[in-house]
């Protein structure tokens, strides 16, 4: 038999120390975070804020948030499944939906802060890049885009929210070569093909095309587009109408659904020391009765 060196000996395992458990599952890259979150000491405590950009299935999340000692601190979030109270009730996942949340989260933030008449941000979004530019009395509210485990590709759907909460007053670094429409090649932004994305130009083509080469899977496909009698014609004026209304009225509601009057327990409630006491008397009492009624009837068959 072959003599194998063992490697990982005592003194490996003494030192080996587990990993964070949001690396174990995937889920943060600490690396990246460790340099968004860093803050200069002669801040003295100031927050550093991140713009973070989570996408689902069926939902987009956007948020404003600092990390101190004791967690993250959230200052103000948006989400797509709000869109349907301002007039979009389909289509809450893509580019445009993207733009529309991030948005809502720049308008929100800064009506938070008493802000949002200083910094109206670009109000008629053309596609082309916008960067905030300081008021004479307060700087503009910054943060750092935070994508998580994203690929940044060009043209996903993280840049589209960070062109909404752009155009909606917030100061965040960026580049555009990461926005839908850049031309590698001739290295500059295409504004037209942007505009396009951000509008739902996208989708609409898509529309036409199915409508042209394949109806039946237009049938399917578009189905809750065409209960709502939503057109590919109609994108456009639909998305400026939801960005009106955004701006018009970015406050948060509170769901109208009555709190529950008893909350569900899914686990076993604790008991108290007399409670677990009383509890084995009785088991105990039960086998002795039970016992006790098994000889009884061994003495009867006798």
């Amino acid at each position: 038999m072959v003599f194998v060196k063992s490697q990982k000996s005592r003194a490996y395992f003494k030192r080996y120390q587990v990993k964070f458990k949001r690396r174990r599952e995937g889920k943060t890259d600490y690396r990246a975070r460790i340099r968004l979150i860093n803050q200069d000491k002669n801040k003295y405590s100031t927050p550093k804020y991140r713009f973070v950009v989570r996408f689902t299935n069926k939902d987009i999340t956007a948020q404003i948030v600092s990390a101190t000692i004791a967690g993250d601190i959230v200052l103000a979030s948006a989400y797509a499944h709000e869109l349907p109270r301002y007039g979009l009730e389909i289509g809450l996942t893509n580019y445009a939906a993207a733009y529309c949340t991030g948005l809502l989260l720049a308008r929100r933030t800064l009506q938070k802060l008493e802000m949002d008449e200083e910094y109206e941000g670009n109000v008629e979004a053309t596609g082309e890049d916008f960067s905030v530019e300081p008021a004479e009395t307060r700087r503009p509210f910054r943060a750092l885009l935070d994508v998580g485990l994203i690929k940044t590709t060009t043209g996903n759907r993280v840049f589209g929210a960070l062109k909404g909460a752009l155009d909606g007053g917030l100061d965040i670094p960026h580049s555009e070569k990461r926005f839908a429409g850049f031309d590698k090649e001739k290295k500059e932004l295409d504004a037209e093909v942007h505009r396009k994305y951000i509008f739902g130009g996208h989708v609409a083509s898509y529309m036409k095309t199915l409508t042209e080469d394949e109806p039946e899977k237009y049938q399917s496909h578009f189905s809750e587009y065409i209960k709502r009698g939503i057109e590919a014609d109609g994108l456009e004026e639909l998305y400026k109408k939801v960005h009106a209304a955004i701006r018009a009225d970015p406050s948060t509601k509170k769901s109208g659904k009555p709190e529950p009057k008893e909350h569900k327990r899914y686990n076993l409630k604790k008991l108290t020391y007399d409670e677990r006491k009383n509890k084995l008397i009785a088991r105990l009492q039960a086998l002795n009765s039970a016992a006790g009624e098994a000889d009884d009837d061994d003495e009867d068959d006798e």
